[in-house]
């Protein structure tokens, strides 16, 4: 199966609908980073995903670094990624890091990245 993970930020605060619109620009930001793609195999995961559906994992992470962490994993394997920064016109701080995304991609590659972390 190819899914998408998202991880989120426990350590911020962040109301429901600000975790929900964060979770989203992180899944909008990974598929345009595809399109946008001169990578063959990111492709075709992401058209396997949309077949499939559109797998989706939101996960919870501690901290910030937690976040970078798993980041420089991903870049490592040469899965798709994205760490999404708060604008910082509501809740919180200009530049704030919020989440996560990686994927689609194969869950036998983005599991050793993320299969630890709890559901959101």
């Amino acid at each position: 199966m190819v899914k998408m993970v998202i991880v989120v930020r426990s350590d911020i605060k962040m109301g429901k609908g600000k975790i929900a619109a964060q979770v989203a620009h992180a899944a909008v930001s990974l598929v345009i980073s595809i399109i946008n793609s001169d990578n063959s195999r990111w492709k075709e995961w992401l058209n396997e995903w949309l077949q499939q559906g559109q797998p989706k994992i939101v996960v919870k992470a501690n901290s910030l670094d937690e976040i970078i962490l798993r980041s420089k994993k991903a870049e490592t394997m040469n899965l798709p990624f994205s760490i999404i920064e708060d604008a910082g016109k509501t809740q919180l701080e200009p530049g704030t890091i919020t989440c996560l995304g990686i994927g689609p991609a194969p869950e036998s590659l983005i599991d050793p990245i993320t299969g630890d972390l709890k559901l959101l």
